[in-house]
């Protein structure tokens, strides 16, 4: 592309010197003989006033014949040379001369011109002037080596500057080879530097645009892929543990294990599309009020018997007049697993989550007996492997999840650890006129 670029420019220039250097040269030779055609007859007609009394009284003509490098010849009416120096005789344009005209022309390498010379209105001879035309090529091949030399400039300042516009045009779209390139790689970082050129900063715009795309999704896949594995494994273990029992004792009705390992499998689904649509970035408009008891009463018999399990219990208290959320069920179910799961977990006696009303919020608060957490707490949310660190990506998941709701989740205790999350309220059913036929008091 480069060598293209600069090939077009010089031969533009090449072109345009060409067109307008030719014709150029041809009008610089014309101007020189006609200046030296001017400058003859210059020379001639002074001659001629000097010798016309001479001519008319049929006087001797001396000391005529040469003035620098041009030859002068005078003639009576007849053509019969008179004085000066014409070896060759006369030329035609002395008998346009005596004809009464004054002639010119180029004839044997000479320039010549001829004047006539009058007495009384009357021709009564002619005078011939003539210089080598070699002198008039001489100047001209001079002006024409100048001429060349700056035209072989111009060609050399055009390179120049179709190397560096070259440079300057190539560069942007080196970058975006590069970057396409990488792109294709996977590496979803690149981005394209700007060259000032408009069309191609649109397309290293529309690259990065791409780039951003294509990391983000894949981000949200990654962190799908890391959060459904990390909300799937403990029904999951329960799901397995269940069979298990059933397999080493099988007194035991199985058709009631299976059972129960199906409702748990009908919970992992519900999971699992509830985790692909928050991963996707899907919000419903215009989403009903969340009754957040409801929701509770929902979730109370899973959550209940993960912690009878352990030998613990599990307190859901929903203060009256608590309003209800605005938000979606699937972010809310998600966060409050995490925070119970974290709770059953880490912590130890009974776990209470508690709903109650904040400054223009509905607050959810998930606490434990136990000793608490030590972290500090943009520590404590970070998202990091969950072999690395006690409790995983499961907060890091519900926060994201929290703020994605336009809610906040906080620890606002750290022992015994309480938790807290924040949902933006509902618009009061009875300020709008909407009010629902029962709204459950939770428990």
């Amino acid at each position: 592309m480069r060598t293209r670029i600069i090939g077009l420019a010089v031969c533009a220039s090449a072109l345009a010197i060409a067109l307008f250097g030719v014709p150029l040269a041809a009008g610089v030779l014309q101007y020189a003989l006609q200046a030296e055609r001017n400058q003859l007859r210059s020379v001639a007609d002074a001659v001629a006033i000097v010798v016309a009394g001479d001519i008319y009284d049929e006087e001797p003509i001396d000391d005529i014949g040469r003035y620098g490098s041009i030859d002068v010849a005078v003639y009576d009416a007849d053509g019969v040379l008179l004085g000066g120096r014409s070896p060759a005789g006369p030329e035609p344009e002395v008998a346009q001369a005596l004809a009464g005209r004054v002639g010119s022309g180029t004839d044997d390498g000479k320039v010549v011109v001829a004047v006539p010379v009058t007495h009384d209105s009357d021709v009564i001879g002619a005078v011939q002037a003539a210089a080598p035309r070699r002198t008039v090529e001489r100047e001209v091949a001079i002006t024409w080596a100048v001429m060349a030399a700056l035209a072989a400039l111009a060609v050399v300042a055009t390179w120049l500057v179709g190397r560096r516009q070259a440079r300057r045009l190539a560069r942007p779209l080196e970058d975006l080879a590069i970057g396409a390139r990488r792109l294709g790689e996977g590496d979803f970082s690149v981005r394209v530097g700007r060259g000032g050129i408009p069309e191609i900063d649109a397309v290293a715009s529309a690259l990065d645009g791409t780039a951003g795309r294509l990391d983000d999704l894949l981000a949200r896949e990654r962190a799908f892929s890391a959060d459904a594995s990390h909300q799937l494994r403990t029904p999951l273990a329960g799901v397995r543990l269940r069979l298990e029992a059933a397999l080493e004792r099988p007194d035991v009705d199985l058709r009631s294990a299976i059972g129960e390992s199906l409702v748990d499998v009908d919970r992992l689904e519900a999971t699992i599309e509830e985790l692909l649509t928050l991963a996707r970035g899907e919000r419903e408009e215009g989403a009903e009020p969340l009754d957040l008891a409801a929701l509770l009463d929902e979730l109370a018999a899973e959550w209940g018997g993960r912690l009878a399990l352990q030998g613990r219990d599990l307190d859901l208290a929903v203060d009256r007049g608590a309003p209800m959320a605005r938000a979606s069920a699937a972010a809310v179910r998600q966060v409050l697993a995490v925070l119970v799961d974290n709770a059953a977990r880490h912590g130890r006696g009974t776990v209470t989550v508690r709903v109650r009303e904040a400054a223009d919020a509905v607050a959810i608060d998930v606490s434990d007996q136990g000793r608490g957490v030590r972290e500090r707490e943009h520590v404590l949310f970070a998202r990091r492997p969950a072999i690395a660190h006690p409790h995983g990506i499961g907060l890091a998941l519900a926060r994201r999840l929290a703020e994605a709701e336009n809610g906040r989740l906080n620890l606002t205790r750290s022992s015994p650890p309480v938790f807290t999350l924040l949902l933006p309220a509902a618009p009061d059913p009875v300020a709008t006129g909407d009010v629902p036929a029962a709204v459950g008091d939770g428990r």
